[in-house]
């Protein structure tokens, strides 16, 4: 399907698409990511950012594959730890979901072969999944936020398609990434609600201070937060982006990139269909560049609204202006002058690739995939993003610098679909038509409410939300390992905070400082094991 290939120039890549790298000059090369301090051994952390799956949704039945003739089978090591998940929570064969209270949606948990991989996009707004979880119960995921496929027959074709679950013959590059490295099986979104909250949650662990613009009405993304501001709990564009709708918004917030900039390390968000001067093999351009999927069609490559440092004045590239040179990819000046450079530190996922290959690999790289590999049903499909993340993968694990490299990948949200965990509020919010979870008007205990930018305790910030996955693949992460330490979207930019910022907090109400971390996922006294795992991106299997 997809591959990356060396084209003959040394820098330009070939991806899916037939696309290649515009020329870039190189300039003198500023001080390698390698020689800055950090905490721990890791000197470059990628964070593959991907979109609305759930923990049960992939990891039902894991570390057990059904191994169905025809496609990839999966064989898990002996020496597999317990995982939380539909099995052993024995909620395969009875489940609270298959209740009269789900109409014809009623179902029990299936599994989703590889032929099922193009689903519906499930309900995933805030008050549709606070009243799926029912304070708890877990019951009503049919009712708030299933949808149906059409044309498929059963539960798939029903609300009942909800309940669905992909094993290791699907999915089968994540279960392999978990068996050979860590994963987490307690791991949540901050807040409730889709992708937007996610994205903002993961670089600034916040989601108040939102300011619309001028001329915006109060929607249903946006709630009162009842100081006197806005707090964002569903989907809008960034103000900062000239590929976004009308509607749009800001946050007056700071996030991990303001601090990185402080401290003068290298960092950079890459996302796909960035770059508004190439043109795809299908010969689109600009915002609307896209790319043909055999699975789910073709899907426009950049997604305004999942684009997180696009929402801050201080780290937004509103024009999708081109860096200066390879070498300034990763910094706020172009190297050897006082100059800014004008990509200010937002590019394309393909910069990626041409600034690691040139040497210049930054210590922070915060990936989204272009739409089709991202995850997101709809536009996307676990085969296609399969394909996405073990190219980029493979292609970090090649490198000189993967001996000192970390990658995680995370979820911004669970799209609705069913998990049969649920975590009490440990933040609540108490709006009257947005909160559900408890009862009308109310998610938590009242008075739990958190603090916001000018430091109130302010709603629309309820969780932990939806359980997500969350996978570390590094030379220093713990073997087969399942973390069951707490930890959400907030513990990546805590990560980084710790390892390179001396433990430096966002402030302003950002669930930084109070997240769980993810160090238990590494152990840093053990000899780095920096054999690649190389993975078909096709089947996920091992090569």
């Amino acid at each position: 399907m997809k591959s990356v290939q060396r084209a003959k120039s040394g820098l330009a890549v070939l991806l899916s698409g037939s696309i290649l790298f515009p020329s870039m000059g190189l300039a003198a090369s500023p001080p390698a990511a390698g020689s800055y301090q950090t905490a721990t051994p890791i000197k470059h952390v990628v964070v593959i950012f991907q979109e609305n799956r759930s923990f049960d949704h992939y990891f039902a039945t894991y570390p057990r594959a059904a191994n169905v003739s025809g496609e990839p089978a999966f064989t898990a090591l002996a020496d597999t730890p317990f995982v939380n998940n539909l099995t052993s929570a024995n909620l395969l064969a009875s489940n609270p979901n298959s209740g009269p209270a789900n109409g014809a949606g009623a179902a029990l948990p299936f599994r989703l072969d590889r032929t099922q991989a193009n689903t519906a996009d499930q309900n995933h707004s805030y008050t549709p999944e606070q009243q799926a979880y029912d304070g708890g119960k877990m019951d009503l995921f049919p009712k708030y936020t299933g949808s149906a496929s059409s044309g498929s027959e059963g539960a798939f074709g029903t609300k009942g398609q909800v309940l669905g679950y992909f094993d290791g013959n699907t999915v089968t590059a994540l279960w392999n990434y978990a068996q050979h490295y860590a994963m987490s099986d307690n791991n949540w979104s901050d807040t409730y609600g889709p992708s937007t909250p996610g994205a903002l949650e993961v670089v600034a662990g916040q989601t108040n201070g939102l300011q619309p613009i001028a001329g915006n009405m109060l929607g249903s993304a946006y709630i009162h937060d009842g100081q006197g501001g806005y707090t964002l709990i569903n989907d809008e564009d960034p103000a900062y982006d000239r590929c976004s709708t009308p509607s749009q918004v800001r946050i007056n917030a700071k996030n991990i990139g303001d601090l990185l900039n402080e401290k003068g390390i290298s960092w950079g968000g890459f996302m796909g269909g960035f770059d508004l001067t190439l043109t795809n093999a299908n010969n689109t351009t600009g915002c609307r560049r896209s790319t043909y999927s055999e699975t789910v069609g073709t899907r426009t490559d950049y997604v305004p609204h999942h684009a997180w440092f696009q929402y801050f004045a201080s780290t937004s590239n509103p024009t999708h202006a081109r860096p200066n040179s390879t070498a300034s990819i990763g910094f706020s000046t172009i190297p050897g002058t006082s100059t800014r450079d004008p990509a200010n530190h937002q590019y394309d996922i393909k910069d990626f690739y041409t600034a690691v290959k040139a040497g210049n690999f930054p210590a922070v790289s915060y990936i989204k995939m272009p739409a089709y590999q991202d995850g997101h049903p709809g536009n996307s499909d676990p085969l296609d993003e399969q394909s996405g993340i073990v190219t980029l993968v493979n292609f970090i694990q090649s490198q000189p610098e993967w001996a000192s490299t970390a990658i995680i990948i995370d979820y911004d949200d669970s799209d609705g679909w069913y998990d049969h965990a649920f975590h009490k509020p440990l933040r609540g919010s108490f709006d009257s038509t947005a909160d559900q979870l408890n009862g009308a008007g109310i998610c938590g205990i009242v008075g739990s409410a958190p603090k916001g930018v000018a430091g109130k305790p302010v709603n629309g910030r309820c969780g932990p939300g939806t359980r997500i996955p969350l996978i570390v693949i590094s030379p220093y992460a713990r073997r087969n390992f399942v973390s069951h330490d707490l930890t959400s979207q907030a513990s990546v930019v805590r990560f980084i905070e710790d390892n390179w910022l001396g433990g430096k907090r966002l402030g302003g109400g950002s669930f930084d400082a109070a997240s769980g971390q993810i160090n238990m996922m590494f152990d840093f006294t053990q000899t780095p094991n920096t054999t690649p795992l190389v993975l078909d991106p096709d089947t996920g299997s091992l090569r």
